[in-house]
């Protein structure tokens, strides 16, 4: 799909260790090469969620916990699936559903070609 620095990019998955929903709200960078983080939602408070005054602007929405200026830069997504994860991401509305796309453990890069396209590309995971 073509892209522009307006594209919303959502990224939700189960919590490993907390078993609830986490959503990761970015945009295409300006330049057209990478992506931005720019807020974090998520149910309940625990490990590896972003919290510190450092991290941008945290505040509480009803039972719902948010950092918003996050302000991080990514030039590339690199997500894994897992079992019972539930990743999908969502490109300008339209939902991917990746734990039903690839297997569990595989992880998937998502980056923005020349001409301002998002490709993804699965690697499997490799060992045993």
């Amino acid at each position: 799909m073509e892209v522009s620095p307006d594209t919303k990019v959502e990224i939700s998955f189960i919590h490993s260790v907390q078993k609830t929903r986490v959503e990761e709200l970015l945009t295409v960078d300006e330049s057209q090469q990478g992506f931005v983080l720019y807020s974090t939602r998520y149910h309940s408070f625990g490990v590896g969620l972003p919290f510190m005054e450092t991290d941008g602007n945290f505040h509480q929405d009803g039972n719902t916990f948010v950092m918003d200026d996050m302000n991080r830069h990514f030039n590339e997504l690199n997500l894994r699936t897992g079992v019972g994860t539930e990743l999908t991401v969502k490109l300008d509305g339209k939902s991917y559903r990746l734990y039903e796309m690839f297997e569990p453990g595989e992880e998937i890069d998502i980056r923005i070609a020349p001409r301002g396209k998002v490709i993804w590309e699965a690697i499997k995971q490799r060992g045993n």
